[in-house]
């Protein structure tokens, strides 16, 4: 703000001693300093992109991400193999886990409980990319530089946030279509066949469908992650001009 004032100052000084092209000249310099000063009091920083290129290229990032995190999960092993997403069996039911580690069979059955969970996981996260690619789509990016300019997994956090309620509403029949293809039924069936006749147990009865579409959305968030990860640290993921533009700052 002193800034301003002691070039108003000066600048009348000036109006009585120079001819008009020069004023006009001051003037603009004049115009320039005072609109960097509001920046710097503002905070503000100028970038070298608009906030629509910003959106587009967050959008972009995170459709790359999600094609390229459904790639690596929607195949045999894609989340059973994966350490980062593997699905284990519920804690909830980790009782039923823990009193058939005793019976002979017992823990063989949670073993293939699990391996079901895990295929249902990856036969319905094909499914799942148009879900995503659509909400991508269609969500509106107000504060777009905040978001370029912010953690390496900022859009994917806004992503989530914004559309993770949709998602499982929508991907849950999905999961449970993906269960009975498995035929997890039968075996959770067998698991619960074996845990009854054991004494004195505890009536557990979890949701599983509920709990892999809960597990299985967050292991896709959290590969969606990876890749914007990638694209914001390594330039070699990012394969397009806006990307760079945006993201190679």
């Amino acid at each position: 703000m002193k800034k301003i004032i002691s070039l108003s100052i000066v600048f009348i000084c000036l109006i009585n001693t120079i001819s008009f092209g020069q004023l006009k000249f001051l003037k603009n310099i004049a115009e320039e300093v005072i609109e960097e000063t509001k920046l710097e009091e503002l905070n503000i920083e100028k970038v070298p992109f608009s906030a629509e290129e910003a959106a587009n290229a967050v959008k972009e990032a995170l459709s790359k991400g999600i094609e390229k995190g459904v790639q690596k999960v929607n195949k045999e092993d894609g989340y059973f193999k994966n350490k980062l997403i593997k699905i284990p069996f519920p804690k909830e039911a980790e009782q039923i886990s823990t009193t058939l580690a005793k019976v002979p069979g017992g823990q063989k059955k949670c073993d293939e409980v699990v391996l079901l969970i895990n295929r249902s996981a990856e036969l319905a996260s094909k499914e799942a990319l148009n879900i995503f690619i659509g909400a991508i789509t269609a969500m509106e990016i107000s504060d777009a530089i905040a978001l370029v300019n912010g953690e390496e997994d900022a859009a994917t956090q806004y992503l989530e946030k914004t559309t993770k309620s949709e998602l499982i509403l929508k991907f849950r029949p999905i999961i449970e279509n993906a269960l009975q293809q498995t035929s997890f039924t039968k075996y959770w069936g067998d698991v619960m066949k074996i845990y009854n006749k054991v004494p004195f147990t505890k009536n557990v009865n979890p949701n599983l469908a509920e709990y892999a579409t809960e597990e299985a959305t967050i292991g896709l968030f959290k590969m969606i992650e990876e890749e914007e990860s990638a694209i914001r640290s390594n330039q070699a993921n990012r394969t397009t001009a806006l990307l760079e533009k945006v993201f190679g700052q």
